[in-house]
């Protein structure tokens, strides 16, 4: 996915949810939506670099959209993060239409928001050969201390419906995924945030049992004179369900 011009400033806070201030490099403040409902725990950070997009749509309230946040780590380097929820779906659909998840290569057909009794769940694959599967993405941005990726980032009662939908689609001889898309880029394996969520992890563990696959897939962020201009789904990581 290919970003047309991103602005850079500085992140002051971010409140209300939907909103952040942010100080751009020529000084001024700008209010910006957020487009994360979650708690966005390690990567609200004020102080931290961060990078916005524009919309020229005199309908939006809000022209500025926070996409990402670079975060210093440990070691001295930093991480690019996509803060952007949204961004995910599209950052693996275009992964899936080129074929760059071997895992979900192969099928004919693809379609987005597709509806599985109470559930909406993000993708259903097709194929003439094949029974349907069904792909759900979540996006980790979550790294603590210990150097993985966690998911959720808190007490996640959606999170475990799309579990339990999945788990009902094999039961009906569908092919089920559960797709991690990583956007934090110094993270290299995930594993359910049980010190967040326990019964999230436990209907994880319980979902995999059942049939229920589970990918995960980091992001990278290219850039070009120090600008992000494209994120795009990179290598397979390890998932650890202990």
């Amino acid at each position: 996915m290919d970003y047309l011009q991103l602005i850079p400033g500085t992140l002051r806070r971010r409140y209300k949810r939907f909103l952040a201030d942010v100080v751009l490099d020529d000084g001024s403040l700008v209010v910006a939506h957020c487009p994360n409902t979650g708690s966005m725990r390690a990567v609200n950070v004020p102080g931290c670099r961060v990078w916005l997009s524009a919309s020229d749509n005199p309908k939006r309230k809000l022209p500025w959209t926070w996409e990402l946040i670079e975060l210093p780590q440990e070691d001295g380097s930093t991480a690019m993060v996509s803060v952007h929820t949204g961004r995910a779906n599209d950052i693996v659909e275009e992964a899936l239409r080129y074929g760059h998840v071997p895992e979900l290569a192969g099928y004919t057909g693809l379609r987005r928001e597709v509806v599985h009794g109470a559930a909406r769940l993000d993708f259903q694959l097709d194929g003439s050969d094949r029974a349907p599967c069904v792909v759900e993405v979540k996006q980790v941005t979550l790294r603590e201390a210990d150097g993985r990726g966690y998911f959720p980032d808190a007490v996640s009662v959606r999170g475990r419906k799309h579990l339990d939908s999945l788990t009902s689609l094999v039961a009906q001889g569908r092919r089920a995924v559960l797709l991690f898309c990583v956007a934090h880029t110094q993270i290299e394996e995930v594993a359910p945030a049980v010190h967040l969520d326990p019964r999230y992890a436990s209907s994880l563990k319980e979902c995999v049992g059942n049939g229920v696959e589970v990918l995960a897939y980091g992001c990278r962020v290219t850039t070009h004179s120090g600008q992000p201009r494209a994120i795009h789904l990179a290598d397979r990581l390890s998932v650890m369900m202990t």
